[in-house]
């Protein structure tokens, strides 16, 4: 790992005045240990991989930092247009960076669903009320500077508040990630626009039976959208109307469909938690995306997107599930 040399501008710098904000985007792709991390002069991606069947990715867009700087000048070899070249982190660690200084879960209306589904509360959900001892109550400012000074350098995070700064310097590494995994987005067998909030609370419900798989079905006639859950406990449904006030948006081309391992959708519960929006789409192989649209503080909105890959039955999976006890649920 290279030193850092303070008399070099950094090919990266940025200045958050809320670390609050940072971790609860970056709380939402927390299903695994590392995170690549791809810095552009729009902000910063960071993409998760579990297994190569799920991917998350989180922007922090520079409209969320006060201050943004990117200098980054590609080399010879590389396109003018090229970005810094991506790196690994450990993203465990810097989340328990960004938290240093106790940044609290506080209960809000979405914390009887959080406790509910593996915990998650207060800084991930919007719209709740602040703690007695919040920095927004207390008036207090805070700063959290990130930086990049160059290939092969500590991915530095300076966090300052009451006269306290704490510096931490994350080793970075090569890359490890597979591409993307795909979405056709030219082939798209559904589409699907709706409050996050409904998702969340039919996820929450399908996991009465323990399952191990979740099956997503949609038809231009009824039932239009269905969320099926299968496991030792035995199965159940839970089914969409097209009611425009349900389903913003719905589109199939066809009767469709797909089953997911439900460990993967449900590594997407924090996002699902502290959206306002979700669109659902799947192309013509299966591949699942679902996308949030997160509100942030100042009134501005980030997405973070999750990928499935479909999960392949083997021969006979599909029949064992239509003969377990069923229970169904219409909203």
């Amino acid at each position: 790992m290279a030193s850092f040399d303070t008399e070099t501008t950094p090919v990266f710098s940025a200045v958050s005045s809320s670390a609050r904000q940072l971790s609860q985007l970056l709380k939402c792709i927390d299903f695994a240990s590392k995170a690549q991390v791809q810095i552009t002069k729009d902000g910063v991606r960071f993409t998760a991989e579990d297994s190569q069947v799920m991917q998350g990715l989180a922007v922090l867009d520079r409209g969320l930092f006060t201050t943004y700087s990117y200098s980054y000048v590609p080399n010879s070899t590389e396109d003018e247009d090229a970005d810094v070249p991506a790196f690994q982190i450990s993203l465990s660690s810097f989340l328990e960076t960004l938290q240093i200084f106790g940044i609290t879960d506080a209960k809000d209306r979405w914390s009887s669903r959080d406790d509910a589904y593996g915990g998650v509360r207060g800084s991930m959900a919007r719209g709740g009320p602040a703690a007695a001892f919040d920095n927004r109550i207390l008036g207090i400012e805070g700063t959290c500077r990130l930086s990049y000074p160059g290939i092969g350098d500590a991915f530095s995070i300076v966090l300052e508040e009451t006269g306290v700064t704490t510096t931490c310097e994350l080793v970075t590494y090569e890359p490890e990630l597979q591409p993307e995994i795909p979405l056709q987005r030219d082939a798209l067998a559904l589409k699907i626009i709706m409050r996050a909030s409904w998702l969340y609370d039919a996820i929450t419900e399908l996991s009465s039976t323990s399952p191990t798989r979740l099956i997503v079905a949609a038809s231009p006639t009824a039932p239009y959208f269905s969320l099926s859950s299968a496991g030792p406990l035995g199965s159940a449904t839970v089914e969409f109307s097209k009611d425009p006030q349900l389903l913003e948006t719905f589109q199939v081309s066809g009767r469709i469909v797909n089953t997911y391992k439900y460990s993967m959708i449900k590594g997407a519960s924090r996002a699902m938690a502290l959206a306002s929006k979700v669109s659902i789409r799947s192309d013509e192989q299966g591949v699942l995306s679902l996308q949030f649209m997160i509100e942030v503080e100042g009134g501005g909105v980030s997405f973070v997107d999750f990928r499935f890959t479909p999960y392949l039955l083997e021969e006979g999976e599909g029949d064992e599930a239509e003969d377990d006890d069923e229970t169904d649920t219409e909203l």
